[in-house]
């Protein structure tokens, strides 16, 4: 077929990347969508996509010209209504995004990060200690999944009432960004009546002010952002800060496993657990995909997008570009993963990213200091989300120290 307006000259591909084939092996099809062309044409949706590391950089970090406002999914906000209303900072653009951010940052700066770490470092010991004394677990859920759902509420200030629906919450508004496939129904019947549960336990006299919360609420008592914006701060919290750092940690745990020299490094080195989870996101980024949209005719590479149009950023495949890393696609904790885009880059780099070091750090240094041998047990099973990437079951045999 011969393209003609804004689509000549430019790769068309007929793919589907949230198929449950897809999601289930993604790596190919992240490949071969970055290897037709610095942006391709995406027919089944009707939207551009970028798997190219210079590329996605480049419009992370051009704001004006790829909005955030529009939404960070598939679905244009502008044009569609959304199932919820828009973050108050990933889907928000100057100069209330600035604004919003400053506040947010308040709660979550690195003397509260370094003040949270000796406790989540003590309940991480914890965790892995009960873990190794059963020798067999499954380190999806029972590690890293366990630890953030742990120690994070608690941080926060949320209510004891209710936590049963935060996973089944962020799972559909992950879910949600992706289209309104199956998997969206089936996510959208599992959390049942978790959107009350949220709208209540947004509001300021749900949480406890001694905590991160009450942090946030401050901003707004000092006039930094308005009092509806800090409810949705926490809304942020609940649905973007448990599954990406959830993902994460899992998908650290299975590599190590799976890397003897890896695993051997940190043993000897607990302080390598940063490093560690840094090749993770860069090797197997949790968080893969994020979408902005055009305000504007931009041309990319000879490609001319027309305005209002949507651009899908495929952050695991630019990890994996051979263009900016070497041998991408190996597991390398001595590689420099400074500029992996696993949290984005540019104004809208993930506001929650120094949270979830803190958190896979503890966790990991405990699993290197208490456990002396990782293997895998059995079958990891995939976690089939339209916007996430990860396993829902690792089984894993672990001998303590």
């Amino acid at each position: 077929m011969v393209r003609t307006g804004f689509l000549a000259n430019v790769p068309v591909l007929d793919v589907d990347p949230f198929s449950r084939e897809s999601l289930a092996d993604p790596y190919p099809l992240d490949a071969r969508i970055r290897e037709a062309g610095p942006i391709v044409w995406l027919d089944k949706y009707g939207v551009w996509a970028t798997g190219r590391y210079d590329v996605v950089d480049r419009i992370f970090r051009d704001h004006e010209t790829f909005e955030s406002s529009a939404g960070t999914g598939l679905t244009n906000t502008k044009l569609q209504e959304n199932w919820r209303k828009p973050s108050a900072i990933l889907e928000a653009d100057p100069p209330g995004h600035g604004r919003v951010r400053r506040g947010m940052m308040s709660a979550l700066s690195p003397k509260v990060a370094r003040g949270l770490r000796g406790e989540f470092m003590q309940r991480a010991h914890e965790l892995v200690g009960e873990a190794a004394a059963r020798g067999e677990v499954d380190a999806a859920k029972d590690l890293a999944e366990a630890f953030p759902l742990r120690v994070l509420p608690d941080a926060l200030g949320l209510s004891t009432e209710g936590r049963e629906h935060l996973l089944p919450y962020a799972n559909l508004n992950f879910q949600a960004q992706g289209p309104r496939n199956e998997l969206y129904e089936e996510a959208l019947k599992q959390a049942g009546e978790a959107q009350k549960y949220v709208a209540w336990q947004m509001r300021r006299e749900a949480l406890d002010e001694t905590k991160l919360a009450g942090t946030i609420f401050a901003a707004a008592d000092n006039g930094e952002i308005t009092h509806e914006e800090a409810s949705m701060l926490v809304r942020t919290f609940l649905s973007a800060g448990l599954d990406t750092t959830i993902l994460g940690i899992g998908l650290a745990l299975k590599a190590l496993a799976e890397n003897p020299d890896a695993w051997a490094a940190l043993r000897a080195d607990p302080a390598l657990a940063r490093t560690v989870f840094e090749e993770t996101l860069r090797c197997f980024a949790p968080s893969p995909i994020i979408g902005r949209t055009t305000t504007r005719e931009v041309e990319i590479e000879g490609a001319r997008l027309q305005p209002q149009q949507k651009v899908v950023m495929l952050l695991s495949a630019a990890n994996h570009d051979p263009r900016r890393w070497t041998v991408p696609q190996r597991f390398d904790i001595t590689r420099d993963t400074r500029g992996q885009l696993a949290f984005g880059t540019g104004i809208h780099g993930c506001v929650g990213q120094m949270m979830a070091r803190v958190e896979a750090e503890c966790l990991l240094t405990a699993v290197a200091t208490r456990v002396s041998r990782l293997e895998i047990a059995g079958t990891p099973v995939p976690k089939l989300n339209n916007w996430l990437r990860g396993f829902d079951s690792i089984p894993m045999r672990i001998t303590s120290a």
